[in-house]
């Protein structure tokens, strides 16, 4: 329903490549309508989803698949289909039922569990989802399940606490982020993350990495490694762009909706201009 839409070439900004990660589509806090008007504005020639698109944990739970879920899976396949973009779909601990699968190509869509992103200066930076350095979820699947209805439940409180923010004008609070900057196990748990996939990076021969995982988004350096997480589409709504220039940096929602408006208002325009520019010059060769 969302797709019938069609926005031209012309109105969509373009990227090397995007990095999403964290989706959780299959819940009811997926925010799939805030990123299906990303989708539709945005031409790639790669797209790496980073793990955690489909939440099977929550879908066998409780079934909160809607119809901007399904566009949102609509588009990515018309990405590749009809754009012409890679995908690279990396398997999260959310999603880990395509573990059977992997590696698989399938024309321009390809399951793996990691994968090697060379940006346009050469540098290389493993893409990987991280959960496999979570000890919780490696080890102690039904803690991490705990975990998860856990964090839905802070999140139900979360969006009940957000609607009295609204209605006293004050902005959006994260709950969830609070919590993780004030608890000292969590502060410690995600520097551990952060660390383990340094070290990873470093084994593969890659100046960077690019993961998901933690819902945090980040761009720093640690030692000689470049970290960057691309956040989530539950809170967030973050994701992670190389530029045409090569550029790779964290890009926020909003940010993008702007660049997309700017793209579509600077085109037409142009082609207003354009119009009439060549209705004048035809009545300068009537009268003549």
């Amino acid at each position: 329903m969302e797709e019938t839409t069609k926005v031209p070439r012309q109105h969509k900004i373009h990227f090397r490549t995007l990095i999403l990660s964290d989706l959780h589509l299959g819940t009811k806090d997926a925010q799939a309508r805030e990123l299906l008007d990303v989708l539709r504005g945005i031409h790639c020639d790669k797209l790496i989803l980073n793990g955690d698109i489909i939440d099977l944990w929550s879908l066998q739970r409780k079934n909160h698949w809607s119809p901007a879920h399904t566009a949102v899976i609509r588009r990515i396949m018309k990405m590749a289909e009809k754009d012409g973009t890679k995908v690279i779909y990396l398997r999260g601990n959310h999603d880990d039922f395509i573990r059977r699968l992997i590696p698989l190509v399938l024309d321009r869509i390809e399951l793996a569990e990691e994968h090697i992103h060379v940006a346009q200066d050469g540098r290389k930076y493993l893409c990987i989802h991280g959960d496999a350095f979570d000890t919780v979820s490696v080890n102690l699947r039904w803690l991490a399940v705990i975990g998860d209805i856990s964090y839905q439940i802070l999140l139900d409180l979360n969006r009940v606490y957000n609607k009295w923010r609204a209605w006293r004008g004050k902005e959006y609070f994260s709950l969830s982020q609070a919590i993780k900057a004030k608890v000292k196990t969590a502060v410690s748990y995600i520097s551990s993350f952060e660390e383990h996939l340094q070290t990873l990076a470093a084994r593969r021969g890659c100046e960077g990495v690019m993961c998901g995982h933690i819902h945090k988004a980040e761009d720093r350096m640690i030692g000689n490694v470049r970290y960057i997480n691309s956040g989530d589409w539950v809170e967030s709504l973050t994701a992670v762009v190389e530029e045409d220039d090569g550029r790779l940096r964290v890009v926020e929602r909003q940010e993008l909706l702007q660049r997309i408006a700017d793209r579509r208002a600077a085109f037409e325009a142009a082609k207003v201009t354009s119009t009439s520019s060549g209705e004048a010059n035809a009545t300068i060769s009537f009268v003549a």
